[in-house]
C-alpha cells in the first residue's frame, strides 16, 4: 500500500489509485485479510500528494486502526461481525439492504448486467455476486480491463449506480453502529468516503 491509494496528481495515475482502491476494499471485505496486507497497510504513506485532500483523514484513520490492532485482533472483529454460522451481526450482501432478504431480486438483476459484461462467478466463490467484495472487484476491473468496450466510465458509472450506490451507506453505517468495530469502522468511514468521490465524479460526466 502507497500513497498511491490517495488522490492521484494526473489522469492516468488516478484511474490506477481507483483500482487499486477498489481491489484493497475488495481483500478487506471479502475474508480477514491475511497478516502481509495488514502489514503492507500499517507502513502505507498517509499523507495526500495536495493537502487537504477529501481522502486523506478517513486513510489515515485506516492505517492507524491497523497500527493499532494485531492480525488475531482484525481477524477476531472480521468473525464477529460479518462471520458466525447464520445470521451474521452485519450482512456483506446487497440484496439484504435492497429487499431485506438474501438471494432476491437484485441478486437476479446483478447477475443480468454480469452477463451482459460477460463476467462469470468462480464456481469457487462461496458467496454469491452481491457481496460487497465481489463488487468491489467488478469496478476494478471496469477501471483497469483491457477490454475497453466494457472498462469505460460510462460502464462504471452505470455498475455504480445500480449496484452499489443505492446500499453501501447503510451497510456503512450498519458497521460503524456495532459495538466491536474497531479496525472495520475506520474501514467504512474510508467506504463511505470513497464511495462519495466516486458518486461525485460520475456525477460530472456528461
Amino acid at each position: 500500500m502507497s500513497a498511491d491509494l490517495l488522490p492521484a496528481s494526473s489522469a492516468l495515475d488516478e484511474e490506477t489509485a481507483r483500482a487499486e482502491i477498489y481491489g484493497l476494499l475488495a481483500q478487506l471485505y471479502y475474508a480477514a485479510p491475511p497478516p502481509e496486507l495488514l502489514a503492507a497497510l500499517r507502513v502505507a504513506v498517509t499523507e495526500a500528494p495536495a493537502p487537504g485532500g477529501f481522502l486523506e483523514e478517513p486513510w489515515r484513520e485506516l492505517v492507524g486502526a491497523a497500527r493499532a490492532q494485531s492480525d488475531a485482533q482484525v481477524a477476531s472483529e472480521y468473525d464477529a461481525l460479518f462471520g458466525g454460522v447464520g445470521k451474521p451481526d452485519v450482512y456483506l450482501f446487497g440484496s439484504h439492504y435492497l429487499s431485506g432478504f438474501l438471494n432476491e431480486r437484485p441478486l437476479a438483476q446483478l447477475r443480468d448486467d454480469l452477463i451482459e459484461l460477460g463476467l462469470t462467478r468462480d464456481e469457487a466463490m462461496a458467496d454469491t455476486e452481491d457481496h460487497i467484495a465481489y463488487l468491489c472487484e467488478v469496478m476494478r476491473y471496469l477501471i483497469a480491463g483491457d477490454d475497453v468496450a466494457v472498462a469505460n466510465l460510462t460502464r462504471q458509472r452505470e455498475f455504480f449506480s445500480r449496484h452499489l450506490q443505492p446500499w453501501a451507506a447503510a451497510m456503512s453505517e450498519a458497521i460503524t453502529g456495532h459495538p466491536d468495530a474497531r479496525f472495520y469502522r475506520a474501514l467504512a468511514h474510508f467506504t463511505q468516503a470513497f464511495f462519495s468521490v466516486e458518486q461525485q465524479g460520475f456525477d460530472l460526466l456528461p
